[in-house]
């Protein structure tokens, strides 16, 4: 969305596709889990009366319209992409099939999951961790607006402290909200660690996967840092 009040910006697309194209480049298999929030938010839209569920799909149709954007700026890169949905959209994309994707990957192609997992009441947050699970994913990048995971909200306190690392039993206990509960308990039950870091930094997508310290650590730690 960018500087966008809603809908998709093609300056931020061809960016963060830029990113993306450079890592891959790399040699590093990389699969995305886009979220829709940009055109819909189902939760929102049940806030003002809407069945929930409704809401929900509507919303995961929305992730598909930003997967199908992100693959066209990718492929004006030269970077071969496949779209695969959880809801069936054989026209537009590939339905989901694990060992499909795998391939892909090994391919050296990038794999977008579009429509969520496909049911209502879980999140894009809860789709990348089931998905990073099935396609046994090294770690989970959580690109988001802020670099990293603080004790209060930094826009509110300026003494706000950043973590460098976090335990799974530390987010769930405090209720850091950084990931819904569901996708935290499914990285932990699979020990996939996740990296919690800013999207709008040009240059952040290859210094995370390279694993510079450009943000927060989520895993199986003991301590708290």
């Amino acid at each position: 969305m960018g500087k966008l009040s809603y809908g998709i910006d093609p300056g931020v697309v061809q960016d963060i596709a830029a990113e993306i194209a450079e890592v891959v480049a790399s040699g590093i298999q990389m699969a995305i889990v886009v979220g829709g929030g940009n055109i819909f938010r189902g939760l929102k839209a049940a806030a003002g009366g809407m069945d929930r569920a409704t809401g929900d799909y509507i919303g995961m149709i929305a992730t598909v319209m930003n997967a199908m954007t992100l693959q066209d700026a990718l492929e004006q890169m030269g970077i071969p992409t496949r779209v695969q949905t959880a809801i069936a959209m054989q026209e537009v994309a590939e339905p989901y099939i694990r060992r499909r994707a795998i391939r892909h990957l090994e391919k050296g192609r990038v794999v977008i999951f579009g429509a969520g997992s496909g049911n209502p009441f879980f999140t894009t947050d809860t789709t990348a961790a089931l998905r990073a699970a099935e396609i046994d994913a090294e770690v989970i990048f959580k690109a988001t607006k802020v670099d990293g995971i603080y004790d209060c909200d930094p826009q509110l306190n300026p003494q706000a402290r950043r973590y460098h690392t976090l335990s799974y039993n530390y987010v769930l206990a405090q209720d850091l909200r950084v990931m819904d509960s569901t996708a935290i308990a499914l990285c932990k039950e699979n020990n996939i660690p996740i990296m919690v870091f800013d999207l709008t930094g040009r240059g952040n997508i290859r210094r995370a996967v390279q694993g510079e310290s450009v943000g927060t650590i989520v895993g199986g730690f003991c301590e708290v840092s």
